[in-house]
């Protein structure tokens, strides 16, 4: 069922530029714009846009959503979240009114599956290990470590939005085998994402490069701890683009002090590192301040799933990507 041109309020941090004055014009064409300066805290000064707001277009900083401040817009139809972790931004009250949800968790995937891509390739090449001038008799090797894709086996850890993602790029790479582990992936769902199911001790074991991409639950922290490093041979590459506690930083640090293993590192735990964190000066360790995620021009991308979410809920049409109380349970 289409609906009449709703009233949109958006929400965020004053300091994101998510709309230009070309996308606030693409919202009005689909309804009217409440406010064009973002609503920050559901304050006082935010009630007369609550009253009207049928579509609240919520990005980083967007505050919660409350039975409080529901109750102050009782006409609310849609929160289409632009951004892509928006556990932070709901509440049960939520679940209990009759409001679609989105996320632009499929948007933001994009550019931590294309950062992971040049991560996977660089590390195998040795290219974030070996700097400097060139020098003819260390181009092929570094100690014993050979360089090189050809013939590595990656594992990646999670059949998350990203993590196949990751594993579509990796297809035009004939040479380099691809495994997964996903509890809830069953081998012919694997299969037909053109990967073979391990679990995960043996994933580590076999893997040049562990590229790590579950989702944050109470299940997952430090689901890479003692066993799952040991296992890992001699000279592999661990990539974190998800959450810092995934890893058991406290097991990982001898191996990656002693050089056995190298790592990339955009999320750490704890996050940001101190100062003083001898993972900022191991030269076999890439840390990189969470920046996996869309920065710059990538936030355009956001921006046009959002206006899209906005449009299929005021035709009456399907989410792109939908977020449900069963769903939010095991996303990131």
């Amino acid at each position: 069922m289409s609906r009449e041109q709703p009233n949109i309020a958006i929400a965020h941090w004053p300091g994101v530029d998510l709309f230009d004055e070309d996308d606030l014009d693409r919202l009005r064409e689909l309804g009217t714009v409440l406010n064009t300066q973002p609503i920050a805290a559901w304050d006082d000064e935010a009630d007369t846009v609550l009253a009207e707001a049928e579509v609240i277009v919520g990005h980083w900083g967007c505050p919660p959503l409350d039975a409080a401040m529901l109750d102050r817009a009782p006409r609310l139809g849609l929160f289409a979240y632009a951004a892509g972790t928006v556990k932070m931004t709901l509440t049960d009250a939520v679940w209990d009114r009759d409001i679609r949800v989105t996320s632009g968790a499929n948007a933001n995937a994009e550019p931590v599956a294309e950062f992971t891509l040049a991560a996977i390739l660089f590390a195998n090449k040795g290219v974030l290990w070996r700097r400097g001038p060139v020098d003819f008799s260390v181009m092929s090797a570094m100690g014993d470590r050979q360089w090189g894709n050809y013939g590595r086996t990656i594992g990646i850890v999670g059949a998350s939005l990203i993590g196949r993602r990751v594993i579509e790029l990796l297809r035009p790479f004939p040479h380099l085998t691809v495994m997964l582990y996903d509890p809830f992936v069953t081998p012919e769902e694997a299969a037909s994402l053109g990967v073979e199911k391990q679990e995960l001790d043996e994933l580590c074991a076999s893997a040049d490069v562990l590229s790590i991409h579950a989702p944050a639950l109470p299940e997952t922290m430090h689901m890479i701890g003692t066993d799952q490093l040991a296992a890992l041979p001699d000279g592999a590459t661990v990539i974190n683009t998800a959450r810092g506690p995934l890893i058991n930083h406290g097991a990982l640090m001898p191996h990656l002090a002693s050089g056995r293993l190298y790592a990339v590192l955009d999320v750490t735990d704890p996050e940001p590192l101190p100062d003083d964190s001898p993972l900022l000066e191991m030269p076999n360790v890439w840390i990189s301040p969470h920046l996996a995620g869309s920065q710059g021009t990538e936030l355009a991308r956001m921006t046009d799933y959002v206006i899209e979410e906005v449009w299929r809920w005021s035709a009456g049409e399907p989410a792109l990507n939908e977020v449900t109380k069963e769903r939010l349970a095991t996303m990131a």
